[in-house]
């Protein structure tokens, strides 16, 4: 089995149980009363993170009202990109980390309309530019799919902890540079469903927040990578910026005014054994089943009202519920209420 070279500092080692005892602490922090709020911020916070460090200009509120099906007056091609982050972030749940053909389908979600060649490698030489020229040629785009099998099966196969291997993946991605444009968001998409397999709270951790604040930085660790001839700086990096995200996330409820209209009394823990029935259901979808079990005459107005979403998404998360016969709907639309199947 090919193994990318890497070396994993003793500074990476200590991380690892520091970071093991965040996430336990995060997660209880995503179950207080305003855990669903703090989800969608970081959302919000994620996509537009992600997209800045590739120079997309929109505001942290313009991607909110995007989000939130509201008309925002910007250039076409910035809303197309947020679009398609929010369709991409969508699909998380259902994106199987270890599986190379998720990830061409990711990629094509994120790059639809803006690529000719969104969800398939690049069949053209690429080089990442700087002020001062070329900073890194990637390798020739025949030896693309083998090195992207590769990557995978060591991913898949290999013993280090998940936390390194998501590192590894991060930087060897990004050095292969598998397609021609849209490898920056899909390589920090990609670590996070890596991570997610360590533990599902990495779905709502905006590591790209922190990164997006550290940018040079980010580009300074995968430079010293690439000179160094392995990932071990890389992986330095990003473990202090998990680390430090997480810290940063362990605080105080979030005040009053960024709260909004969302109520706090609906409890919103996922039974282990429901989830585990049910591993195609995302956490937004589980947020509008516990507001149709809070209020079954609820309209799909009133929950995207509640949740802040479009009603289309909302009408998007019903359908998956009764397809997984969690939900079903007694009598009409203007008269009836929904029963939930227990």
């Amino acid at each position: 089995m090919y193994t990318p070279p890497f070396t994993v500092s003793a500074e990476a080692i200590n991380l690892i149980a520091d970071i093991a005892g965040l996430i336990e602490r995060y997660a209880i922090r995503l179950e207080q009363e305003d855990g669903l709020r703090l989800r969608k911020i970081n959302r919000v916070k994620t996509i537009h993170s992600s997209l800045a460090i590739e120079g997309n200009k929109l505001t942290e509120d313009e991607v909110r009202d995007i989000i939130d099906g509201k008309v925002v007056v910007a250039p076409i091609r910035e809303i197309q990109e947020v679009k398609n982050a929010i369709a991409t972030y969508e699909l998380y749940p259902q994106l199987d980390a270890f599986k190379e053909q998720d990830l061409l389908k990711a990629h094509g979600m994120m790059m639809r309309a803006l690529i000719d060649d969104a969800g398939r490698y690049r069949r053209s030489g690429v080089g990442v530019f700087g002020e001062k020229g070329l900073v890194h040629l990637a390798p020739p785009a025949d030896r693309v799919p083998m090195l992207m099998a590769d990557l995978f099966d060591w991913l898949k196969h290999s013993k280090d902890h998940l936390l390194i291997r998501s590192c590894v993946f991060h930087y060897e991605f990004e050095f292969i540079h598998p397609f021609l444009d849209g490898n920056g968001r899909t390589g920090r998409l990609w670590q996070s469903l890596i991570l997610g397999k360590l533990h599902p709270l990495f779905e709502h951790l905006p590591v790209e927040n922190m990164v997006y604040a550290n940018q040079q930085a980010y580009y300074d660790a995968i430079s010293a990578s690439t000179k160094a001839g392995e990932s071990g700086p890389f992986i330095d990096f990003m473990m202090q910026e998990i680390y430090k995200t997480l810290k940063a996330h362990q605080g105080e409820p979030l005040p009053d005014k960024l709260m909004g209209s969302v109520p706090n009394k609906v409890p919103k823990i996922v039974p282990n054994k429901l989830r585990m029935q049910h591993p195609e259901i995302s956490d937004s979808c589980w947020d509008v089943y516990f507001q149709i079990k809070a209020n079954p005459h609820a309209t799909t107005g009133d929950v995207g009202k509640l949740l802040g979403i479009s009603d289309r998404m909302v009408r998007k998360h019903i359908a998956t519920l009764r397809n997984a016969m969690l939900i079903e709907r007694i009598g009409g639309n203007k008269t009836g209420y929904w029963m939930i199947n227990r």
